[in-house]
């Protein structure tokens, strides 16, 4: 004997949570080309909305409310079934081809075509499988309490090919092309990496979305086909196989609706554990797709244009770019020329303070008839604070080669020039300039 714990209102709540947040990234993933992540999303959201539905009406009830809805919602269930197994069957596929592609480019045609396909495994798959559980379904549907619109298969050798072996051989066709993504990937890491870099500007798929897919499709392909084939096997094991003989036996009485209290149908521990299973499997996938690309960056960024487009409704205004202006820290100047490169260091510009001199015509030597025409000698001294460089780069100089008292670096006459300065020049010095003597002597 085994004790049910009831998923009331518990279910439902996560259902409906499940519905929302797994269409969120959806908008934005429509950019990317990527049909079969969409396609997760999109039978995710469905499978969500319609046990929410269910299990909400049909809650402590068995009374047959909606025939139509009733009909539409057990022929998706057929379909969801499959639905997402091959959805991840396309992002496994995909992934694949990614990580044996071996040039950058793709042209309009080949995504296009590339939809195409994932569409006809991700839709058209589904929609066959819809149309081929008509052939043993043994009557309309069933309604059980709590659950709502179940769909009936009788349990025929004919219905194992036709419904039930789907979505384990899907599953099994995804492993495989996991496994050949993976060794790939392996095999040709370093020219898979610089193949998406190369292809991230013209390409939404970068290093990190190609890991989460591969994530979600791997965590759906680990728990989804193992519940499939846990739920195939109880079908065999704990359900009478019944021969097939005819159409018409099988499709008797065609239109009776069974309905199954929730006292009957907890009796049976394997009935439970498969209901239960597939119910709860579709809110997982969901969770999981919402923790991988629910808080990427692209995700955030698009919750931040949400949340302004709602707030520009109620007179919200959302900040400038540069409402808060860069603040100026004096520890992020450059480095002083003593310990920059010898490159930064030749763009540096020099303050040099001089002084006019009184030179003889035929003392003029070429270095200080060079500095004539690179500084202004006109400047006075005594009086300036300090001296305006003329630099190379059009910019000021940093606050270390500006006051000659701070331990700026100043270049010195060369021997040669200092034996044509005058008494009257070396006279009239600014008094912080070392002597000539001995050049690192202190001022005097």
């Amino acid at each position: 004997m085994y004790t049910y714990l009831e998923s009331y209102p518990l279910y439902p709540v996560f259902a409906f949570l499940s519905f929302v947040i797994v269409l969120i990234p959806l908008p934005w993933h429509f950019q990317a080309w990527n049909a079969g992540t969409c396609l997760f999303m999109i039978w995710t959201a469905l499978a969500c909305l319609n046990n929410f539905i269910n299990s909400v009406v049909w809650h402590n009830s068995i009374t047959d409310y909606a025939p139509i809805w009733c009909d539409i919602s057990t022929r998706l269930t057929v379909g969801i079934s499959v639905a997402i197994p091959a959805a991840s069957l396309c992002i496994n596929r995909r992934l694949y081809k990614i990580a044996a592609c071996q040039t950058v480019s793709i042209t309009k045609a080949q995504k296009r075509r590339a939809v195409m396909v994932d569409c006809a495994i991700g839709v058209g798959i589904p929609v066959l499988q819809m149309i081929l559980q008509y052939v043993v379904q043994g009557h309309r549907y069933n309604i059980m309490e709590d659950i709502g619109c179940y769909p009936d298969t009788y349990n025929t050798p004919l219905a194992y090919p036709l419904s039930y072996l789907w979505p384990n051989i899907i599953g099994l066709v995804s492993a495989c092309y996991c496994i050949l993504s993976l060794r790939e990937f392996n095999r040709r890491r370093a020219q898979f990496a610089l193949l998406l870099s190369a292809s991230s500007s013209t390409s939404p798929l970068s290093l990190s979305r190609y890991f989460r897919l591969m994530s979600l499709a791997t965590i759906e392909l680990v728990f989804n086909t193992p519940i499939s084939a846990y739920g195939l096997y109880l079908t065999i094991t704990h359900d009478q196989i019944r021969p097939w003989i005819s159409w018409a036996n099988t499709h008797y009485n065609y239109s009776a609706v069974d309905v199954f209290p929730a006292l009957l149908w907890r009796s049976s521990q394997a009935t439970v554990v498969t209901i239960e299973l597939s119910r709860w499997a579709v809110v997982f996938c969901a969770f999981v797709f919402f923790a991988f690309f629910g808080f990427a960056s692209e995700a955030r960024k698009n919750y931040r244009l949400a949340f302004w487009a709602v707030g520009k409704r109620l007179g919200f205004t959302p900040p400038a770019d540069n409402a808060f202006p860069s603040i100026h820290l004096p520890w992020r100047k450059s480095k002083p020329a003593a310990f920059a490169t010898s490159s930064a260091a030749k763009s540096l510009p020099i303050s040099l303070p001089r002084t006019p001199t009184k030179q003889r015509p035929d003392s003029l030597s070429p270095s200080l008839a060079d500095s004539r025409t690179d500084y202004d000698c006109d400047t006075d001294i005594e009086k300036a604070d300090y001296v305006l460089p003329t630099p190379s780069s059009g910019s000021m100089p940093p606050h270390y080669a500006r006051d000659i008292e701070l331990g700026a670096y100043v270049p010195y006459p060369s021997p040669r020039s200092q034996r044509t300065l005058t008494d009257d020049t070396r006279r009239s010095r600014p008094s912080t300039w070392p002597s000539q003597e001995h050049p690192h002597a202190p001022a005097s």
